[in-house]
């Protein structure tokens, strides 16, 4: 499992009291995976060590817990413009993330703040860009939708936009040699693009190493899927691509069939169309209420029945692999590590009037550019790798 801990995911536990009794790995069965074009999908048998079930269960705790601090900054109006939360879909950041490698690229549209964190983002750096201060991940000039990190390019405002970037990103890989996968996520809204189609055909056409991921959340802003597309089996709509559809809400399904579209794409067999079937549980964004169009009932349903928390806590523990008390700290740091990340983001200073027009790269290599009056110049900003480390 190749996703780095970060220092907030790493909780402090009694790891050797609690091991003696409990097991080591256990084994579960996922939904079946429905396959198109394929003659063989992912295992549904799915073996995890205790030490990658704890890492993944921190890591939706952390993000749930983000996203619950960024929806009542919004609510105080401390957070401004847009912000779309992702509170429902951690089992598909999460499980993916844990079957790439750091060669892999991956972008995505707006609902990013999940993503970033996954990608090498701190909740620190999430929040402080949420609330327009420099340490933020784009120094605060991003927001919501616009947020990056290494071999992480966004966070997208325009709808689908993301997907041919994506498969500009494989051809990148590609041409390089380096054996990466991009993955490029995009909604069930914007699966309706005309782009996207375009993308799926110069993938296929130049045999790119790209995974399409639909993350399918049942509502493109405030339309049912079955009302706007006249296909919903999203993994089959790559026509000529094969597809497969994973459950969303389990996320050792979606690591197992991250692990096998990785090595599908990448030993030369071209893209896939991944359609993982999620829920979220806030508006389209937070000017949304989310309930003129879906019912309470069914929101309240799915948290008892489907969450992806909820769920995984509960196979871990029946499984032996943790105690109830240990997911309990688990939860308790979680919640104390974003309180402490609200405030210091609260307390970071917003950048300097120089920044304002300025652009802001990884590493600049333009020097500085022409300003209005003539004469003027305004440099650059070089935020470097580092600029989300906290």
């Amino acid at each position: 499992m190749s996703t780095k801990v970060s220092r907030l995911a790493q909780p402090v536990l009694q790891r050797n009291l609690w091991s003696k009794s409990l097991s080591t790995e256990a084994t579960f069965e996922t939904k079946p995976f429905k396959l198109h074009r394929l003659d063989s999908g992912p295992s549904t048998t799915v073996t995890v060590t205790r030490d990658e079930a704890i890492t993944m269960y921190t890591h939706m705790q952390v993000i749930r817990r983000m996203e619950t601090a960024a929806s009542s900054l919004y609510k105080e109006k401390a957070i401004r413009g847009f912000c779309h939360l992702y509170s429902g879909q951690e089992a598909v950041a999460v499980g993916m993330k844990a079957s790439l490698k750091d060669v892999d690229s991956l972008i995505t549209a707006y609902r990013a703040h999940g993503w970033t964190y996954m990608m090498g983002g701190t909740p620190f750096s999430v929040l402080a860009e949420l609330l327009g201060r420099k340490s933020g991940s784009a120094r605060g000039k991003g927001g919501s939708m616009h947020m990056y990190g290494k071999n992480f390019y966004g966070g997208n405002g325009i709808v689908g936009a993301q997907v041919p970037l994506g498969a500009g990103l494989a051809l990148a890989h590609k041409y390089k040699g380096d054996g990466g996968l991009n993955v490029a996520l995009y909604g069930d809204g914007a699966a309706n693009q005309g782009q996207v189609f375009e993308a799926y055909n110069m993938a296929k056409l130049w045999s790119l190493p790209s995974l399409f991921v639909c993350e399918n959340n049942g509502y493109g802003m405030g339309t049912s899927s079955d009302r706007a597309a006249a296909s919903i089996q999203y993994y089959s709509r790559g026509d000529y691509i094969p597809g497969i559809w994973a459950d969303g809400m389990d996320v050792l399904a979606m690591r197992e069939v991250t692990k096998f579209a990785r090595k599908y794409c990448t030993e030369g067999n071209g893209p896939l169309v991944l359609e993982a079937a999620t829920y979220r549980y806030h508006g389209h964004s937070m000017s949304d209420p989310g309930t003129s169009y879906r019912t309470r009932d069914e929101i309240q349903e799915v948290r008892q029945s489907r969450d992806p928390i909820t769920q995984f806590k509960d196979k871990i523990i029946d499984a032996n692999l943790a105690t109830a008390d240990e997911l309990k700290e688990i939860d308790l740091k979680a919640r104390a590590d974003i309180d402490k990340a609200v405030k210091e983001a609260k307390a970071d200073p917003e950048i300097s009037m120089e920044e304002l027009a300025a652009d802001i790269y990884a590493l600049n290599l333009e020097g500085p550019i022409r300003g209005i009056v003539s004469g003027d110049q305004i440099k650059h900003i070089n935020v470097g790798p580092q600029v989300n480390a906290k």
